[in-house]
């Protein structure tokens, strides 16, 4: 008998491309796909609204509370919360005593849109903080799924963060989640070493590939002794098909080739395979709040 994870599909709900773009198309087109998927596959997840994408796509964002999935918090406008961990054009990082009253405002707008209030958060790009963490718990949230695995390198599974450091533990009340990496390959992309995510290979690579990164990443955890939990983040553009460029007012982004490539119907194909396969390993599909929920029974609190 395989020995249980547990799997989070994180969904930021935000603007198109990476949010290098204004629109929504993702929302209104994407969000109602994976809704579906989810349907028929029988599992849930969390989808991170920006507050502006709950205020600008409400009937999304209702059909989304109403679905059985949960309803989370990304921020208000998609901003840089946390730590910057690589530059971005004209893209600054809130000051520390902005943090708490942005995200306080995310919250309402979230909650006044989907007629939930959010208890689960992910910062954009996964760049948080300290200031983050200690924001999000006296607001009220139980998870955080930030930690990029990928960049940090130190924690491979949900642990209760420091109110000093959020990178070491303590006992703050905000579990948070690291996200899925690969922590078994040798990294050619010094000093980040972005390679090691695996976002957005599932569409880029294919399913198979990552279940076999997923395979890898089991085996490791379980030699650290760490209780496994796999999670995701994907985002609602991600299937719909993407344009090579996007031109609004003065200005035209082109993405990078691997950020829209398969984007669309392969995209959703490759998900359903990947969400079967994770079910073959012995994945239980859990919310983030569920998620939280088991690590605050396991805890006591």
């Amino acid at each position: 008998m395989r020995e249980r994870f547990s799997v989070l599909l994180g969904i930021d709900v935000e603007t198109d491309v990476g949010s290098f773009t204004p629109f929504y198309d993702g929302v209104q087109k994407g969000v109602p796909l994976l809704l579906d998927l989810f349907k028929q596959a029988g599992v849930n997840g969390t989808f991170y609204f920006t507050g502006d994408s709950a205020k600008e796509n409400a009937d999304v964002a209702k059909l989304t509370a109403l679905s059985g999935n949960e309803v989370g918090c990304h921020s208000l406008y998609h901003e840089t919360l946390g730590d910057e961990l690589f530059p971005i054009p004209n893209e600054k990082p809130l000051l520390k005593h902005e943090v708490e009253s942005r995200i306080k405002l995310a919250t309402e707008w979230v909650e006044k849109y989907t007629g939930v209030r959010p208890v689960s958060f992910r910062c954009p790009r996964l760049w948080g903080s300290t200031a983050v963490v200690n924001a999000l718990e006296g607001l009220g949230y139980v998870s955080d799924a930030t930690y990029p695995m990928y960049y940090y390198r130190k924690r491979f599974a949900p642990y209760y963060p420091s109110r000093e450091n959020w990178l070491d533990e303590g006992d703050g009340k905000v579990l948070q989640i690291p996200n899925f990496a690969d922590m078994t390959m040798e990294s050619k992309d010094s000093p980040l070493e972005r390679d090691r995510d695996q976002w957005p290979r599932f569409r880029t690579e294919g399913a198979d590939y990552v279940l076999e990164k997923v395979k890898g990443f089991l085996d490791f955890a379980k030699g650290y002794g760490e209780k496994r939990v796999i999670a995701f983040y994907l985002h609602p553009w991600e299937f719909i098909e993407c344009k090579k460029s996007y031109n609004f007012g003065e200005a035209t982004v082109i993405p990078d080739e691997f950020i829209i490539k398969n984007t669309g119907g392969k995209a959703l194909s490759e998900l359903k395979t990947l969400i079967d396969g994770l079910k073959s390993l012995g994945g239980e599909f859990k919310t983030a709040k569920e998620i939280a929920a088991d690590f605050a029974a396991k805890k006591g609190v």
